[in-house]
């Protein structure tokens, strides 16, 4: 039977009585219904996990009685960074979760000149927090025990200047693929485009920045569409999608 895993903010170490947070702890009261003596995973993104007892439920409190500590991890040795133009709505919120799953390292939302989404009074951090928590459920769900930091919403022009590694982003009128880089080092920044993609002024400001054009194909992707197929990618050349290291994986094969 699955054990459910909740990544929680507070410190953990085996043998202590922690009390959840409120949306925590109404997940486990409420959704997953656990009773006393259940077990869940607890994850902090310190590293590792806990497996843990549920040690009491009720309307006041959910407390969780911390228990052994495995050294586990299921990061890429491929440290992704993406730049991430905003899109609207649910093709935002589909990237961000599933870059998650796929392995990205970091996500900065980046304000470009195609971008549609406009930010108002406490819009802007309304929707940081809202992104956090797909991030959160995402590596719960996974199964990662680190949090990819999800960053402040950043202007392209001030972003570009401060990443590092093989440096590449996403243009259907690109000559270059994938295949012909290889990064020196395990760093990858990928930076994609809103709807629309980027403007001339903008390429230009990538390129000048050190970043690569490059294609995913002959076919133009929709915004969400290349940045999961370019985060795909760089896992199956560089990262850890050639190479199944997970045991509980290879105990089934």
């Amino acid at each position: 039977m699955r054990v459910s895993r909740l990544y929680t903010s507070a410190p953990l170490a085996t043998g202590k009585l922690i009390e959840l947070d409120d949306d925590n702890g109404h997940y486990v009261r409420t959704v997953l219904r656990l009773k006393k003596d259940a077990h869940i995973i607890l994850f902090n993104g310190h590293g590792g996990e806990y497996l843990c007892t549920v040690a009491e439920v009720s309307r006041k409190a959910v407390l969780i009685d911390v228990g052994q500590w495995s050294d586990r991890s299921v990061e890429s040795p491929l440290q992704i960074t993406l730049g991430l133009g905003i899109s609207r709505g649910d093709r935002m919120d589909l990237t961000v979760q599933k870059a998650v799953e796929l392995g990205v390292n970091h996500i900065t939302p980046l304000l470009t000149e195609r971008c549609v989404v406009q930010f108002k009074g406490e819009k802007k951090p309304q929707r940081l927090l809202h992104w956090q928590k797909i991030v959160q459920h995402a590596a719960e769900q996974s199964g990662r025990t680190s949090l990819p930091p999800l960053l402040e919403v950043e202007q392209l022009q001030n972003w570009l200047g401060n990443q590092q590694g093989l440096k590449v982003f996403l243009d259907p009128y690109a000559e270059t693929t994938l295949s012909e880089l290889k990064p020196e080092t395990m760093k990858v920044t990928l930076l994609t485009g809103p709807e629309g993609g980027f403007s001339n002024q903008e390429r230009d400001a990538a390129k000048a920045s050190g970043f690569i054009p490059v294609r995913l194909g002959s076919r133009i992707l929709r915004t969400e569409t290349a940045s999961l197929a370019a985060l795909a990618a760089v896992q199956m050349l560089w990262g850890d999608f050639g190479n199944i290291t997970n045991p509980e994986i290879e105990s089934q094969r």
